[in-house]
């Protein structure tokens, strides 16, 4: 069975003039030798494709796949990632992972926070400056937390992310404005720890795989997991640790809540955050979430759990196929 993947390597971009910063979402040479590995140790024959573009250009060509392993963040658009997804979806070609409306929707986050509150999912109250003009209008309780609404990697939450008053809020968000040409998601601050949930599967089979704490140390930087605390020699600015039983417990019920509410599928990996009382609540969700071995934190959460890469690889794929029993090797 031929299984195809797309992916955007880093590399590439780099060598274009990217930032490292601009290319953080995309993906090292490590993670897709180890998905096509794994792939190819379930029997399964690995076919790289790389971007949407190259993708399109193969289809074009007449080019098919028995299923498509879709690790593709995308380039351009609040719809990037959803793009492969519809793509295939054109051609009737299945793929691994979730599809282009919760693609399209997770992004967003403040799309993705509306659905989330709808379903009765404990999240953070919040608001959307598209301009400075809406800053003014901000009514909600310092201290806020303020991000890019479409970033993932951490892209935009620094040192300054944390605002205490109308003043800094105004900088924040005209920095950011400025640097993402987006909006930008302000929500009240939750000043607890915080927790990452690893889930694999779908709708009612969707489990939770394990959960982790972000526990900060002395070179942590500002107050939240973002793109500088991501960066190479992470052990230095804070530690992940297993989650207590009290606090994985409760974390793994708003993730799955969340996951469920949004239809994500086959795995991927739900943040959330204590609020002063201790109660965890959805901060944002990736439905993509990074596969490099030993490094990204579902695959940290897989190695706490004593799940091997190949075998989590492979539970993401019993999903895929519990959805499309007619391919199922």
């Amino acid at each position: 069975m031929r299984i195809g993947v797309t992916y955007d390597l880093k590399s590439d971009y780099l060598a274009q003039g990217w930032s490292a910063e601009d290319a953080a979402e995309f993906d090292s040479e490590i993670t897709i030798a180890a998905i096509c590995t794994a792939l190819a140790a379930m029997g399964l024959e690995p076919v790289r494709i790389g971007t949407v573009k190259r993708l399109a250009e193969r289809l074009v060509a007449g080019e098919r796949w028995d299923g498509v392993f879709n690790f593709c963040e995308g380039v351009k658009g609040v719809g990037r990632e959803a793009q492969v997804p519809a793509l295939l979806e054109a051609y009737d070609i299945p793929y691994v992972f979730s599809d282009t409306l919760t693609l399209a929707v997770s992004l967003d986050k403040a799309m993705c926070k509306r659905i989330v509150r709808d379903a009765g999912v404990p999240t953070p109250d919040f608001a959307v400056i598209e301009t400075l003009e809406d800053a003014a209008r901000i009514d909600l309780p310092y201290p806020l937390f303020l991000k890019p609404v479409a970033e993932g990697s951490g892209k935009g939450v620094d040192r300054n992310s944390r605002v205490s008053d109308a003043a800094a809020l105004q900088v924040t968000a005209a920095d950011l404005l400025a640097r993402f040409a987006q909006p930008v998601l302000v929500e009240t601050f939750l000043p607890g720890r915080e927790f990452t949930v690893g889930i694999t599967g779908t709708g009612a089979e969707a489990e939770v795989l394990g959960v982790t704490e972000i526990v900060p140390l002395a070179g942590y930087v500002g107050a939240g997991y973002g793109y500088e605390n991501k960066l190479e020699h992470w052990e230095v600015k804070l530690e992940i640790a297993l989650a207590p039983p009290e606090f994985a417990a409760a974390s793994g019920n708003v993730a799955l809540a969340a996951w469920r509410a949004l239809r994500c599928r086959d795995g991927g990996r739900i943040d959330v955050r204590c609020d002063a009382s201790g109660a965890p609540q959805f901060i944002e969700v990736n439905p993509l979430a990074g596969l490099r071995p030993e490094h990204s934190d579902l695959c940290l959460i897989a190695n706490f759990a004593g799940i091997t890469y190949n075998d989590l690889i492979a539970r993401i794929m019993a999903s895929f196929f519990r959805r499309h029993p007619d391919l199922k090797p």
